[in-house]
């Protein structure tokens, strides 16, 4: 959006988050609680310098942050049931044909040792090993918006198997050690459960390269576009083959350059090899290996191992590998605008309560986002039909 808000975009963003609040309010049967929850997402949705217990119960009106940590971590609702909710708010308002899921992960640093899922293990938010928890999230993207619809809190092996420090951070004893990977598949299936209006998943490397998470696509009738290392092996006819090894074999004319959508600085524009590979069934579900190569720079290559529709077009396939930024737009306005990481509690409850808070103090941005024009652009896109 250019320019300043009009009085008619300013009341409709107050309604938005009215209309939001009534959502949330039903899942309350007291009224404090209910309170606070509205309020809490409307704090959220501040120009408060920071998004913590004291700040928000200041905006609340609350002399302490006590019953902010009230709703957190004793009240009695269910962050799930919540959790749904947001997943319906962003269909009904985003939900759009060709949308697609995107999953991802980032870290949380944290000091100390008793923060619930707390080790030392990689956070891609500082790019190495930190003492931090991890939680993995489930993106959609269409046409008209994106937002985060799905979070689970990563539990390592460490803390799954101790019971003391599961007691004290409150784990609820059903939980067992999960997998990022398995994780990622539930929240998939959640969201297609629910009826997101989805065709396709995108994914990095990390969940990419495992078999059985393109196999659990593939299952429930989603394409998918997912990152895979350079060693990764594709079958092509007669014969397996590493991906880069593949890469030497593309033509010259085998090479399209395409953008993958807008970045910060314009259109990501790279080059394009598609090639196709083996599938049980490829009458009714094909795979292919989707090449990227960097204008600027030839020799920085990803590959993408695909699967879906056999009509699809290569064009297709470099639109879906691009939404995967769209994940990380998702996580710098949470992080930045609505306080995701910004919180104050300990307890498994409680970091799935604030985060579900904050990821539906996102969709309403992203709701709001919608309904305003987008600006004009000049020229049009090209296309490859493959």
């Amino acid at each position: 959006m250019s320019g300043r808000p009009t009085a008619e975009h300013v009341a409709g963003w107050a309604d938005e988050v009215a209309v939001v609040g009534e959502r949330l309010g039903r899942h309350f049967a007291r009224s404090e609680p209910r309170r606070r929850a509205i309020g809490y997402v409307r704090g959220l949705l501040s120009d408060a310098e920071r998004k913590n217990g004291w700040q928000l119960a200041e905006h609340l009106g609350d002399p302490t942050p006590d019953g902010v940590q009230h709703l957190l971590a004793r009240a009695d609702w269910d962050a799930d049931a919540v959790r749904d909710d947001l997943t319906r708010y962003v269909a009904d308002h985003l939900g759009a044909p060709g949308g697609v899921l995107i999953v991802d992960e980032t870290g949380f640093l944290k000091k100390g040792t008793k923060s619930c899922g707390v080790a030392r293990q990689y956070s891609g938010t500082a790019g190495r090993i930190e003492n931090c928890q991890v939680g993995v999230f489930l993106g959609y993207a269409t046409s008209k918006g994106r937002a985060l619809i799905d979070r689970a809190l990563y539990l390592p092996k460490e803390w799954a198997t101790a019971a003391a420090r599961r007691d004290a951070a409150g784990v609820p004893e059903d939980i067992e050690f999960a997998t990022k990977l398995v994780l990622a598949r539930r929240m998939v299936e959640r969201a297609v459960a629910a009826g997101v209006p989805a065709g396709w998943v995108t994914a990095d490397a990390v969940y990419g390269s495992d078999y059985r998470f393109r196999i659990a696509l593939e299952n429930q009738g989603l394409g998918y576009v997912a990152g895979v290392r350079s060693d990764f092996a594709v079958v092509s006819g007669f014969r397996q083959a590493r991906a880069k090894a593949l890469l030497a074999e593309v033509p010259d004319d085998g090479w399209h350059r395409l953008s993958c959508g807008d970045g910060a600085k314009g259109p990501r524009e790279y080059d394009w090899a598609v090639l196709r590979t083996n599938s049980p069934e490829p009458e009714t579900y094909a795979r292919w290996l989707l090449i990227r190569r960097s204008v600027t720079a030839p020799e920085d290559v990803a590959y993408f191992a695909c699967g879906g529709p056999p009509g699809t077009t290569p064009g297709e396939l470099v639109r879906v590998a691009g939404m995967r930024w769209a994940i990380e737009e998702c996580f710098e306005l949470a992080k930045g605008d609505c306080g995701l990481d910004e919180y104050e509690v300990r307890s498994w409850v409680g970091w799935h309560r604030h985060v579900t808070l904050s990821l539906f103090a996102l969709a309403v941005v992203a709701v709001i986002r919608s309904r305003v024009p987008a600006p004009r652009r000049k020229g049009g896109a090209r296309s490859w039909s493959g």
